[in-house]
């Protein structure tokens, strides 16, 4: 031997612990689902927790939300006094730039093209359907019933557990793993959100001929800006104008020009209040400028706020301990399917993933982290009894 070989022990990779997740998230995340198109995934999902023994039933929402695919559910009973539990991600993603082809680098998996992996939020799925076989294949009952559910359209508002009839749950406490952070954080609190749709509607002249006889509708749009305070207002309220579109030609007074926009807030009434500003700026802009104006303002989700004493909170926390994680409780700025099912009276937990990148062609998600939510979705499922 040679006197400059590395040792065995430096060179063997480390072990994976659990293969057959790791196997599956890279069959999910090769499987194309934007959101709206998420019809083989739902297949691919369904298949495999049949394949488990356990019953899936799919709904009717795709009507609503102009999906090829409904939500999903399945349950894995406990004691009949046992409480219920459920477990919730989504399976779809933002749109793909290009196909996935997962690689595995550096004890983590990418997208060897330009493009997003998918990982938010199918490292979840795949984390919820391993866990779904562990529990089924166990031979005893687990100390909860576990219920799984699986959204569609939750990158466009939130719309599959919208139209999800939640009704069928018994759950008394969510936990949905749909934060692309650090493993330990766990969301308590997050923001209601408006959508706000302006359009101008002005009046089209020759710009070089006669543009005294126009109402530019993109100038009253543009000076509706300029009165507005955009951006962070505090720790809890931020609002944006995210797109602007109008206009024919250069040469042409601008007839139409709409606006998108945006406010939230973890205080509802600093939300409202921001949207209120908002309206009022397009109003005073649209009637300055000739234009007329039609608006229309959408309440997508509501905030909520759990305790550090609820009951999902204390169970993902002490999951996170047995696995040497300190907790790490806070809020967001962003949205999940928690939203949806606290609204509706059950409280609900944004576990962070591990995921890295969320929506951006570099994501990436580490073996570790996929192993280590699989042993945290376990340790909530026995601290939830």
């Amino acid at each position: 031997m040679s006197n400059d070989a590395a040792p065995l022990e430096a060179a063997a990779p480390p072990q994976d612990r659990y293969p057959e997740l790791l196997d599956l998230f890279v069959r999910m995340c090769e499987t194309r689902s934007p959101s709206f198109e998420e019809r083989a995934m739902a297949d691919l999902v369904a298949a495999e927790l049949r394949g488990a023994g356990l019953e899936v039933e799919e709904d009717t929402s795709g009507t609503e939300t102009g999906s090829d695919a409904g939500n999903l559910l399945a349950r894995i009973p406990g004691p009949d006094d046992a409480p219920a539990i459920v477990f919730c991600a989504h399976l779809d993603t933002v749109p793909l730039d290009a196909p996935v082809e997962v690689e595995r680098s550096d004890g983590a998996f990418r997208n060897s093209r330009e493009a997003i992996l998918g990982a938010d939020n199918k490292a979840a799925v795949a984390v919820f359907v391993e866990l779904a076989r562990r529990l089924a294949s166990a031979g005893e009952t687990p100390p909860v019933s576990v219920e799984l559910l699986f959204t569609t359209c939750e990158e466009v508002a939130l719309a599959g557990a919208k139209a999800f009839d939640t009704t069928r749950l018994r759950a008394k406490s969510g936990f949905v793993f749909d934060h692309a952070t650090a493993i330990g954080e766990l969301i308590t609190a997050a923001p209601t959100y408006y959508r706000v749709g302006a359009r101008f509607h002005g009046h089209a002249a020759h710009a070089g001929i006669r543009p005294e006889d126009g109402h530019n509708a993109i100038e009253a749009a543009a000076r509706s800006l300029a009165a507005m305070d955009l951006g962070r207002h505090d720790e809890e309220t931020t609002s944006n104008v995210g797109t602007i579109r109008g206009g024919t030609a250069a040469n042409v007074v601008a007839e139409r020009c709409e606006l998108l926009l945006e406010a939230r807030s973890l205080d509802p009434e600093k939300a409202a209040a921001r949207v209120t500003a908002m309206v009022d700026a397009l109003t005073e802009a649209a009637a300055e400028g000739g234009c007329d104006l039609e608006t229309d303002v959408e309440e997508l989700f509501r905030a909520y706020r759990l305790p550090a004493s609820s009951p999902p909170v204390e169970a993902a926390s002490a999951a996170l301990r047995a696995q040497r994680i300190e907790p790490v409780v806070r809020a967001t700025g962003g949205g999940s399917d928690a939203h949806v099912l606290s609204a509706v009276g059950i409280p609900s937990v944004n576990v962070a993933n591990g995921t890295e990148r969320n929506h951006e062609p570099t994501e990436a998600v580490s073996v570790w982290a996929l192993e280590t939510m699989l042993d945290v979705a376990l340790g909530i499922v026995q601290a939830s009894s």
